[in-house]
């Protein structure tokens, strides 16, 4: 009957029969095809969350085979089921506990002999296994031949090719996975392949290495047995590449330039569709004007509904929905492509010499798509301490909430003077050299940090640098946009419905002939005149603490003597509107310097607890990049007085 995916819903699993329910369980070394095998098995049938009582996320899902319900496990990516993380102590556990019907063991056709190692590990906890050979399409690129049959009869286990993102071989394997489950195929006898081999988290250090040897000895015999060559250098293109991406020399200028790069295409490529959704919600307006006007409604509605919380919502996506549309695409086509792991080996030696962890690169990478994802991202590093530093510092690069206000303000005051395409050049070089002051910002900080309270010493680990792919654009273009840009959006127009509605409140209602806001502002005035600001600068950013996306709205508004948000169809005619409420050169930096320094977002906030389990370092976090926010615009405003 073949492979069947739908969405799974409470109601409808009710009305759904199946002949058999199974759980299969899905482990991997990293950088394997793991996720791509459970995406193509299941569809977009997926939920996440944590194991019991762990921060590490698990994902399932659900796809129908002849009638039977296959649940799908992803287990953590490991390389080992002996080491004491907590990635491989879930693995390890769930394996032991042998509550799955079958495990089956995605392996790389490229790089076999490592993934073995795994494989023979997993052998000696359960016998319900099917090894999955992954990317026997890059292996033929590369000459590598896997002798399919040789392998399983080695191992004594079913082995089945795939090249899942074509989705070649997951029929097969399906077929496969039911022989197991429903004992429909021959009894597999798993070979004895490392004699007494028992895999605990008890096992003594030096017992350990003794096993070790042996399964990597196993792993060799094995490998040389199933896996032949056809070219003698297949490795040579992608160590040509890596010689330019690592190296010294040219390693980081590549990868400020491939950033610029990207920076370029979104600000240049976001200015058109802004203008179009603006163009587009104020037609929408006029019609619903219209409509309140037909019932007659009062006035104050027609304000709170149309100029506090309609204006206010279209304006936030307007601005936000094109570069993040641009951004996140393109920067997961460089994930996809495998050079996010040579921007780790890039900056490693960075974050060693600040005592800091390598893989730190990667969770602030991660942060310019959203600080709570590079928060959440931060598990992949073990040690504690390095983990808590990693956290600390993710604010320091800014989130695509923060990327318009900053493209904005750049946009007005710095690039305004030039035109076409040297116009987006000083754009994205303004930008980058914003954005390298929060990377050096979060170096030095973690060497702050590592020196006083968070004391320490770096640990070393293992970074897999993964052969260079071609990138499924179309693929990766629209899981970009479900998974990173709808859900981004969502959660920042969640924020702007009451926000907008605060905003219009606190405008629009009088104390003594003055608007609650007015008091607002005008009791921060003194401060944010102090750090090169005023009052209502202040405010946007305090009022903004649940989403950054709208500081420039909340500003806007204030400034707007009707106390509602006008909608500006060019970045002109919201330059004069800043000119004219007192905007200089340095009010535009110090803006930009709290945009980049200042507390996280409410939803940061709340990761950053749950990952600590500690207000204490959650309320750190917000205290820090604002500190430093704070000292900066202090100082640049006091060099301007001076000049």
């Amino acid at each position: 009957m073949g492979l069947t995916r739908y969405k799974l819903s409470k109601s409808k699993s009710k009305e759904v029969n199946f002949k058999n329910q199974y759980k299969i369980a899905l482990a991997g070394n990293p950088n394997v095809g793991k996720s791509t095998v459970f995406n193509a098995l299941t569809g977009l049938n997926q939920h996440t969350g944590n194991w019991p009582g762990k921060t590490v996320t698990n994902a399932e899902g659900y796809c129908k085979y002849n009638d039977n319900k296959y649940t799908f496990i992803d287990l953590p990516g490991t390389y080992s089921l002996l080491a004491s993380s907590t990635e491989e102590e879930v693995a390890r556990d769930y394996l032991k506990d042998n509550t799955a019907d079958c495990v089956v063991i995605v392996t790389d056709a490229t790089c076999l002999l490592r993934n073995l190692n795994l494989v023979i590990q997993i052998l000696s906890i359960t016998n319900k296994v099917i090894v999955c050979v992954n990317l026997l399409d890059e292996a033929k690129k590369k000459g590598i031949v896997v002798d399919l049959d040789e392998l399983s009869l080695q191992l004594g286990v079913p082995v089945i090719g795939t090249a899942a993102r074509s989705k070649k071989g997951l029929d097969e394997l399906l077929d496969a996975i039911e022989n197991i489950c429903c004992g429909k195929s021959k009894c597999y006898t798993v070979k004895n392949l490392i004699e007494g081999i028992k895999i605990s988290s008890e096992i003594p250090q030096n017992k350990r290495d003794e096993i070790l040897t042996k399964i990597n000895e196993s792993c060799e015999k094995i490998y040389k047995l199933c896996v032949t060559n056809t070219k003698k250098d297949y490795t040579l293109k992608d160590r040509r590449f890596d010689n330019l991406f690592t190296s010294k020399i040219t390693g980081i200028p590549i990868m400020l330039l491939m950033f610029g790069i990207i920076f370029w295409i979104t600000i240049t490529g976001a200015n058109y569709p802004s203008q179009w959704l603006s163009w587009l919600f104020e037609q929408i307006k006029i019609y619903l004007s219209a409509f309140i006007e037909y019932l007659k409604a009062p006035d104050w509605l027609y304000g709170f509904l149309i100029e506090g919380v309609y204006t206010t919502l279209t304006w936030v996506i307007a601005v936000m929905l094109p570069p993040m549309a641009i951004f996140f695409p393109l920067f997961s086509i460089l994930e996809d492509s495998g050079y996010l792991p040579r921007i780790a080996f890039n900056m490693d030696n960075c974050f060693k010499k600040c005592n800091a962890h390598g893989k730190q690169s990667l969770t602030m990478a991660m942060g310019f798509g959203c600080n709570a994802c590079g928060v959440i991202g931060c598990r992949i590093i073990d040690s504690p301490r390095e983990r808590l530093i990693a956290i600390l510092t993710n604010n320091f690069v800014p989130c695509n909430g923060r990327l318009p206000t900053l493209i904005a303000i750049i946009s007005m005051f710095f690039a305004a003077s030039f035109f076409g395409v040297l116009q987006g050049i000083v754009s994205t070089g303004i930008l980058l050299a914003v954005i390298l002051l929060g990377i050096f910002m979060t170096l030095a900080v973690s060497k702050v940090l590592s020196e006083t309270i968070l004391k320490g010493i770096p640990s070393s680990f293992i970074l897999e640098l993964p052969p260079y792919r071609r990138p499924q654009i179309l693929k990766t273009i629209v899981r970009s946009v479900f998974d990173r840009t709808l859900f981004v959006l969502g959660r920042a127009v969640i924020v702007a419905i009451p926000a907008g509605a605060l905003i219009w409140i606190l405008a629009n209602v009088h104390i003594n002939d003055i608007t609650i806001l007015k008091y607002c502002t005008d009791f921060f005035e003194p401060f944010g005149e102090l750090i090169g600001l005023d009052g209502v600068i202040v405010m946007a950013f305090i009022l903004g603490f649940p989403a950054n996306e709208i500081v420039v709205p909340i500003i806007l508004m204030c400034y707007m003597a009707t106390g509602t948000l006008t909608d500006y169809s060019s970045l002109t005619e919201l330059y004069t509107l800043l000119i004219n409420n007192g905007w200089t050169i340095t009010t535009a930096i110090c803006t930009m310097i709290m945009c980049i320094f200042h507390f996280p977002c409410s939803t940061t906030c709340i990761t950053i607890k749950k990952e600590t389990k500690s207000i204490k370092w959650t309320l750190l976090s917000a205290l820090i990049p604002t500190a430093i926010g704070v000292i900066l615009c202090f100082i640049i405003n006091m060099i301007s007085l001076i000049l």
